[in-house]
């Protein structure tokens, strides 16, 4: 079944609909900046138009048992957290943590597509200038379209892209007796074995290249290495020196205060909500603190915080 008549069954509306609805659809969405979590800089974000989004969501229906996601990318995957992201590198000693430079942005039509004859996976030209203008976001006054970061097919579309990627990668680290693993853009190898990481960005780097056309870059000043010396953590994940996840001490003194707060009746209406939040990622990484917060606070307090939710 092709994607015209798969989205016009599925919508009700004709063929000619579906592709004049296409050929302005690079330009339905909302753009804005927010700072990025280091505080240097903005990162743009673009949300598609509610109908936009719509379609956006049924190609992922569409393509989702088309397109192949390696194993090693932990991200935007059903089932998958930075729990388990994490968790995969939690024994090993030594850890290597790398970034992609504009990663959604750096995704384009052509890599797509090349990707997919890569795969075999086949599509008419009339398919292909639609998925392009469906799943790309194109500025106006811009000849080039990308991926955006906040429509909901960039996920797929993005693990799909960098599945060559992973699948080199992947190997080259089995080899090497290497962790790897991949939540979007943060790259993780992780290894028992000593002096065995400092080979792997520039390896890194070439497989990139070669593997994604030299459209996609590392961000060197991202590179970091540690091990069980020093404070580790990947996606906001604390690893802890006898191989256990945790919230890590910062992020554990920022809940208890607020709950402190909560519980004397200090804390600001506006901030309950996001200490909802915070306790159940609490919950989701680290059970046993929330358990403690329950001993110190009461299980009424708790309760009270997160009965907040249903109100």
């Amino acid at each position: 079944m092709s994607i015209y008549v798969f989205l016009s069954d599925s919508l009700l509306i004709s063929e000619s609909d579906l592709e004049k609805f296409s050929s302005t659809a690079p330009y339905r969405y909302k753009v804005y900046d927010i700072p990025k979590r280091n505080g240097k800089g903005f990162r743009t974000i673009a949300h598609p138009s509610k109908e936009l989004k719509l379609i956006q969501r049924l190609c992922v229906q569409y393509l989702e048992n088309k397109l192949y996601v390696n194993d090693a990318a932990t991200g935007y995957r059903r089932g998958l957290s930075i729990k388990d992201n994490a968790a995969a590198h939690s024994k090993n000693k030594y850890l290597l943590k790398m970034d992609f430079e504009d990663f959604f942005p750096s995704i384009k039509p052509l890599l797509f597509f090349y990707i997919c004859k890569q795969r075999e996976i086949k599509f008419t030209v009339k398919e292909k200038a639609f998925l392009r203008y469906i799943l790309f976001r194109k500025s106006r006054g811009e000849d080039v379209f990308r991926l955006s970061i906040g429509a909901p097919s960039s996920p797929l579309i993005s693990n799909f892209v960098m599945s060559t990627f992973d699948e080199i990668v992947l190997k080259y680290c089995i080899n090497n007796k290497i962790t790897y693993t991949r939540y979007a853009d943060d790259l993780a190898f992780s290894t028992n074995v000593r002096n065995s990481l400092f080979d792997v960005p520039k390896t890194i780097q070439e497989r990139l290249h070669d593997a994604t056309r030299g459209t996609i870059k590392v961000n060197s000043s991202k590179t970091v290495f540690s091990s069980r010396k020093h404070n580790r953590h990947i996606t906001g994940v604390t690893l802890t020196n006898d191989g256990l996840l945790s919230l890590g001490r910062k992020k554990k003194r920022e809940i208890s205060s607020l709950v402190h707060k909560f519980s004397i009746g200090t804390l600001e209406q506006t901030k309950i909500s996001n200490l909802q939040g915070q306790l159940s990622f609490a919950y989701h990484i680290e059970p046993e603190f929330l358990i403690r917060l329950q001993k110190k606070y009461g299980q009424a307090i708790i309760d009270k915080i997160k009965g907040k939710t249903d109100k």
